[in-house]
């Protein structure tokens, strides 16, 4: 022991475990009277955003939800599931915020591996939420929402409380539960892996601070901005804006639908500064009827991930007056590790040398400790050539805990000390990295994560198909869309809008692939299907 160590323990004067529910509670005490969400006709100040939370949380303990437990929740991006992102690790309980796009079968699945001890429910998806429950064999306290704003038709009640009332059961002078161990599960997110069930991955309260703080660095987000929530809050929470936003004090604007026509008059009546998306929303506003475009009085950042858009798309949106960022990350790493960050000494290269940077994945993010691009066998980094291929490999405090309940797949994945990936890259002279392929063939459609290997499989078991593989093809509007190569079986016959049909009756409306391709498969003498064939005539396609 040195002296530095003598002496000099953690106490609770000079420690305190890092959680980002503590920027909720800085912000109502400096800045309570500001504007925190506004939702069409419903604005809050960020002291009573504070005390919905904190009633909430109130509310949820008298109910039995404890450390520990999972509350899960389905809504689109109201001030409701901002709030959970509050209200729930406050009891000491863990959030999961389930995609609205999955289907019945796949949202019993996660509610089930879960343990699922609560969950609240916009009144949308109550159709999806019973089905779903049909095979569980536990009670599940329900709290539906009753968005009393939104077109919603007949949605009746299915839970035992509506979110309002529940709240108000609630004491605002509960006292909320800080960790007491920043490794503290804070949420659970499902992601698509390479088989047909998601994996849970688990974050933590340290991460999703570091998260919080990273990212309003990397992108410079200053304070009192107005962020417009386009990026699902149930995507890596929300890319974990939710407590970034609270951090800045910033004006939090709500929307239901994403429409290019809403999104334009959002930004003219709020001033909007600040969103995000995946390249289908800037494809969406790109595309938009001139008689839906506002022209713009102020510059919009805007941060894209996913499957990098086409060069075309950054041209038209900075000639509406939007800067871009492109970004990536994954659910494994609370959202965003790398971004394309821009140097001045770029400004004068030509309109197509700009876009073939853009398209670069980029350098790691502040609070990230380590990105490199390595062999997956030797665990040595590849050459900075621009042409050498190895795996994105990250390490640091914003890596997941791990995969929830799946011992096996979490050691795999963090195999040598680093997480791997499975995204095949570059990387260039001067450190920034840029994909090349997927390893997982994880098609990226429109911000969703579809593993191929579901698809195939649903194809496969259509009586006319002897053998399917499915690729990522190039689309101006999702970025990728799912394409089949099938080939029939000896003697039968199938048409595309058959095996579309077939696969409509099992998978979610965003996993059914667009164009189906029949044909002979190549493969390889072992007899493998060669996809790497595949995605190169996908990609020869009009």
């Amino acid at each position: 022991m040195n002296d530095y160590d003598k002496n000099l323990e953690k106490n609770n004067a000079n420690f305190i475990p890092l959680t980002p529910i503590s920027f909720l509670e800085r912000t109502k005490d400096i800045y309570p009277n500001y504007e925190s969400i506004i939702y069409k006709k419903r604005v809050y100040t960020w002291k009573q955003t504070y005390d919905r939370c904190v009633k909430f949380a109130s509310a949820l303990t008298k109910h039995g939800i404890k450390l520990g437990d999972t509350v899960s929740i389905m809504a689109p991006n109201t001030p409701e599931l901002f709030e959970a992102h509050y209200s729930v690790p406050m009891t000491g309980a863990v959030l999961n915020a389930i995609n609205t796009r999955l289907d019945s079968k796949t949202v019993g699945y996660i509610l089930k591996h879960a343990d699922t001890k609560a969950l609240i429910v916009d009144c949308q998806f109550h159709n999806i939420v019973k089905k779903a429950m049909e095979g569980l064999d536990k009670k599940i306290l329900i709290i539906d929402i009753d968005d009393k704003q939104a077109d919603l038709k007949d949605a009746g009640n299915f839970g035992q409380f509506e979110y309002e009332s529940f709240l108000n059961e609630g004491d605002v002078n509960y006292i909320w539960k800080k960790p007491k161990d920043e490794w503290q599960a804070i949420s659970l997110n499902y992601t698509s892996g390479t088989t047909g069930n998601p994996k849970g991955v688990v974050y933590h309260h340290r991460g999703a601070y570091l998260m919080s703080t990273g990212s309003a660095v990397a992108w410079n987000m200053p304070n009192r901005l107005n962020f417009l929530y386009t990026v699902p809050m149930f995507h890596c929470n929300g890319w974990c804006y939710p407590w970034t936003l609270a951090m800045l004090h910033a004006r939090v604007i709500c929307i239901r639908n994403i429409r290019a026509k809403e999104i334009f008059n959002l930004i003219t009546q709020h001033k909007v500064t600040h969103f995000g998306g995946a390249p289908i929303i800037l494809n969406m506003i790109v595309n938009a009827p001139k008689n839906e475009q506002k022209p713009l009085k102020h510059k919009v950042y805007v941060l894209t991930a996913a499957a990098p858009p086409p060069s075309i798309i950054f041209k038209k949106m900075e000639s509406l007056g939007f800067e871009v960022m492109h970004v990536y990350g994954l659910t494994e790493t609370y959202g965003h590790i790398l971004q394309c960050a821009w140097n001045k000494e770029w400004d004068n290269l030509t309109e197509d040398e700009k876009a073939e940077i853009n398209a670069r994945q980029g350098v790691r993010y502040p609070n990230t400790e380590d990105v490199e691009v390595m062999d997956p066998e030797t665990m040595q980094s590849v050459p900075r050539d621009g042409k050498t291929m190895g795996e994105i490999m990250i390490r640091g405090n914003v890596v997941m805990k791990g995969y929830f309940k799946d011992k096996e797949a979490t050691e795999k994945s963090m195999k040598g000390g680093w997480f791997h990936s499975g995204d095949l890259a570059v990387t260039h002279p001067n450190g920034y990295i840029q994909i090349k392929d997927r390893s997982k063939d994880i098609i990226i459609s429109g911000g969703e994560n579809i593993s191929s290997i579901e698809i195939e499989n649903t194809v496969a078991k259509h009586s006319s198909v002897s053998l399917a593989a499915v690729v990522a093809k190039p689309d101006e509007k999702w970025g990728e869309i799912p394409c089949a190569f099938v080939e029939l079986a000896p003697e039968k016959k199938a048409t595309e809008e058959e095996i579309i049909k077939f696969c409509r009756e099992t998978l979610a409306g965003f996993k059914i692939p667009k164009k189906i391709v029949f044909g002979e498969l190549p493969k390889t003498s072992t007899g493998k299907i060669k996809k790497f064939e595949l995605r190169k005539k996908a990609k020869e396609m009009n």
